[in-house]
């Protein structure tokens, strides 16, 4: 039976103001991409996303990005490499306090929103958050889109690089992401996005927002936490994927 990693983006709460429903989503997920405090997420809320996902048995991963609480994470920062680099390292040493807290570890990492998007080229940011992974001291599996800067500076440093798809997202014929300030940036219908996850999982592609098909070979699917429906919509992602014969297991 092939696999496939399932992972959504937790912890992304903070204070009194709620994001998804973490441990509802647990139960359809492998993977959890835990926020670092530094686009979202406060030290409690983290640590009890880290207890419900030891306790459900899923792979917790940090999501590491920008120092942008405000802006969620989603607008760039036009910071040196070694700042990036030290707030980097910073949220990964932070992540692994409460992870380790909670009877694990941390077994990969995935940049959050601008940061995710803008190692896909920018060279000096693609190589400082590389740099950090290898001053953490672990051979951290970095999670990304196909085809990134940092894939490749990850697999130059010794660490494994793993390419994911979006299920809950629309893609250019290049395969990036349609951008967020376009409306037609997420998508909703349930029925949709599993038909074209199983088409990522049994023929390495999917299709784009213009209808071109792109070839796309990756090792996990993301489900955003904080889309409308995110719960139910993994849901039928899992169901989707295990009837057509494709089984769901962590990469990491």
């Amino acid at each position: 039976m092939p696999y496939i990693d399932l992972n959504s983006d937790v912890g992304e709460s903070f204070g009194n103001w709620t994001m998804g429903d973490d441990a509802a989503i647990f139960t359809s997920v492998s993977s959890a991409n835990v926020a670092c405090g530094f686009h979202a997420g406060d030290p409690s809320v983290i640590a009890q996303t880290c207890r419900d996902a030891v306790a459900a048995s899923v792979t917790i991963g940090a999501h590491v990005g920008y120092r942008d609480l405000a802006g969620f994470g989603r607008r760039f920062l036009d910071c040196s490499p070694t700042e990036l680099a030290d707030d980097v390292l910073y949220q990964l040493g932070a992540l692994e306090a409460l992870t380790r807290a909670a009877g694990s570890t941390i077994k990969y990492v995935k940049p959050h929103g601008a940061l995710y998007n803008t190692i896909v080229h920018h060279e000096a940011h693609a190589q400082a958050v590389i740099d950090a992974i290898r001053a953490f001291g672990s051979d951290l599996p970095v999670l990304l889109l196909p085809g990134s800067v940092a894939l490749a500076k990850a697999e130059a440093a010794g660490l494994r690089p793993v390419a994911e798809a979006f299920a809950d997202r629309n893609y250019n014929p290049d395969g990036t992401l349609v951008s967020r300030r376009e409306a037609n940036a997420v998508l909703h219908d349930p029925a949709q996005v599993t038909a074209n996850m199983i088409r990522l999982a049994t023929e390495g592609t999917i299709v784009a927002v213009d209808g071109s098909v792109i070839t796309m070979n990756a090792e996990s699917i993301c489900v955003h936490g904080d889309t409308a429906g995110a719960v139910a919509m993994a849901a039928a992602v899992r169901f989707g994927l295990e009837n057509a014969g494709v089984g769901i297991k962590s990469f990491a």
